[in-house]
């Protein structure tokens, strides 16, 4: 229980400061003071799930013939790795550091380079919650201080949050090592709206999908198909509020998007746009720099939030992620067709569909190759769920129970109680 105890309290250091925290984690990335606060407040309920879980680990009995009985029984795994991205900083550090803890293992955690800042609180939290010395430490650096940590033979696990091509440079010098490895990579993941949704709540929904952190989301549903009937309403009421989302000083309660994550970013995602157009797509809105009235916001990495219309299915913007506030809508006529089109793709760590017909919604999300499907909403992310992808999107799961499996490894005791029955 007393992991469980220093959990709960680093918990309840977390809400008491979200506040602080939430400044510094818009500081930190550039998102919302709006949204980091929410982040924060996933945080701390992560960490009190596992605190939760910390003393219910238990295994399984097994009955043998004879009065012979076996049991299973969940164990450390020893020092694990944790490599955070720059899009969810502190969430992404608690999402992997509780479970770790919870199972009694030591964390090293190396956040992005770009975002160096708001673990180094929660390793000062963990501290101060009774969290002994040196079972979470904080280690800064780029590309080499992860390899030396993937490669170091005292590391028992690696769980990776980035980009398609580092996880599979991790899993390479993970597997030098036979270690595991949970990696949460990146998507393209289809959103489909048949023509019975209730079209508010599908725009939102589109809207959530697309636009939370700037679209620097890996889950986001970048591809919204729109079935035909509807397309001209939709589009209208999308671009609409699109154009209605106010763009500025992250650290101000209205803004509802902050700049990018640095100025190569930027320049990466409005090229995007610009292959987009040449290959016959249409900008419906926005997909320009931004540049906010504010004389000391006027050198950020500021865009307007972009949808492009007229997209097809083998357009590079409709293929590839692009991680910024880009929507690419895409027509479709029948659910066959739509749910084909939705899987041809590499990635799968998300979807969703929104429809009145219930029977519809299970039937496709049954059909969708994701690890993470949403039924008439988009982006909720309650830690009691697990999160992970399938094909290029990685494997393993962050969150949920399920996360406890990933961050401890499974011993089985066989006891026999008779004599030996030996065929020598």
């Amino acid at each position: 229980m007393e992991r469980s105890t220093i959990l709960l309290e680093a918990a309840r250091i977390i809400r008491e400061r979200r506040e602080d925290i939430a400044k510094m984690e818009s500081i930190n990335n550039g998102k919302s003071i709006f949204e980091a606060l929410a982040d924060i407040d996933v945080s701390w309920q992560c960490v009190q799930y596992y605190a939760g879980l910390a003393g219910a680990l238990a295994g399984q009995h097994i009955q043998l013939p004879g009065g012979s009985f076996a049991y299973t029984r969940r164990e450390p795994l020893g020092v694990c790795v944790g490599i955070g991205a720059w899009n969810y900083p502190f969430q992404i550090a608690c999402w992997k550091s509780a479970p770790a803890l919870a199972c009694g293992n030591a964390m090293i955690f190396k956040p992005s380079p770009f975002t160096p800042i708001s673990v180094v609180i929660l390793a000062e939290i963990y501290s101060e919650a009774g969290v002994p010395k040196g079972l979470f430490n904080v280690v800064q650096g780029g590309a080499a201080t992860g390899q030396i940590l993937c490669h170091h033979p005292n590391v028992g696990k690696v769980s990776f949050t980035g980009s398609v091509p580092t996880g599979i440079k991790i899993m390479e010098m993970a597997a030098k090592g036979v270690k595991p490895v949970t990696l949460e990579l990146g998507g393209k993941s289809p959103l489909i709206i048949f023509s019975d949704c209730v079209l508010e709540n599908a725009v939102k929904g589109a809207l959530m999908a697309n636009f939370l952190t700037q679209g620097e989301v890996c889950c986001n549903g970048t591809r919204v198909f729109v079935q035909r009937e509807i397309l001209s309403a939709f589009t209208k009421a999308v671009v609409q509020q699109t154009q209605n989302i106010k763009i500025g000083d992250p650290l101000l309660e209205d803004t509802r998007m902050g700049p990018l994550i640095n100025r190569p970013h930027l320049e990466k995602v409005l090229s995007f746009i610009k292959q987009a157009k040449d290959q016959g797509a249409e900008v419906l809105c926005g997909g320009e720099p931004y540049v906010p009235d504010d004389a000391k916001l006027q050198n950020g990495f500021y865009m307007s939030p972009c949808i492009l219309g007229n997209c097809e299915d083998n357009m590079t913007c409709v293929k590839e992620e692009i991680f910024g506030p880009v929507m690419s809508i895409l027509p479709f006529d029948s659910e066959e067709e739509v749910l084909e089109r939705a899987n041809s793709t590499r990635f799968g760590l998300a979807g969703g569909v929104f429809t009145r017909d219930i029977q519809r919604a299970h039937r496709v999300v049954a059909g969708l190759q994701a690890g993470m499907c949403f039924i008439n909403n988009y982006n909720i992310s309650p830690v009691e769920l697990p999160f992970g992808g399938y094909k290029m999107s990685g494997f393993g799961r962050e969150n949920g129970e399920a996360a406890i499996e990933y961050y401890s490894q499974l011993k089985t005791v066989c006891v026999e109680m008779g004599d030996v029955e030996s065929v020598f």
